[in-house]
């Protein structure tokens, strides 16, 4: 089994790490195709959000990397953000964990706890009080994992399609 490291991103992860973006986005897509958007090509679009988030005061992009020194291919990422207060969520300020995935050959190997654990770290730097995230209903082994660091579910997202009017 190789070391990985966990670090901040830099902009030249950011092609790697946008191709495990948009396995992300396809994985949404495939557990519900209606509520999950999904165009292609999709990795550029994601390099370029995530490019926008590099070295914000507000954001947190991590990247797991092959290599004790980090320096080889990147095999997961996080982003998280500190968030406002959201009175349409009934959420005081927080910081937030938006995307967390990992390439397929490396899972089972700590990288997603170890990328959490990073960012948990440094939003309670930031000053967050308490961290959120959502995650996918069917995605059974990532309410696993996020429960296992502490998270405990608070909201149940429902989505219904509008019929068509008269």
């Amino acid at each position: 089994m190789t070391e990985f490291q966990i670090r901040p991103a830099r902009r030249d992860d950011l092609p790697q790490a946008s191709l495990l973006a948009a396995e992300l986005v396809r994985l949404h897509h495939r557990y519900d195709a209606l509520r999950f958007m999904m165009f292609e090509p999709i990795a550029p679009g994601y390099e370029r959000f995530m490019a926008s988030l590099l070295g914000r005061d507000d954001a947190v992009v991590l990247v797991a990397a092959e290599g004790a020194d980090g320096s080889g291919a990147v095999i997961g990422y996080l982003i998280a953000t500190l968030e406002d207060r959201d009175w349409s969520d009934l959420r005081d300020a927080c910081g937030k964990i938006h995307d967390v995935y990992v390439a397929e050959p490396a899972r089972g190997r700590g990288v997603a706890s170890a990328l959490c654990r990073q960012a948990l770290v440094r939003l309670a730097a930031m000053g967050a009080p308490r961290v959120v995230l959502m995650t996918a209903w069917q995605n059974e082994g990532a309410r696993g994992l996020f429960a296992t660091l502490g998270f405990r579910p608070t909201m149940v997202e429902m989505t219904r399609e509008s019929e068509p009017s008269p």
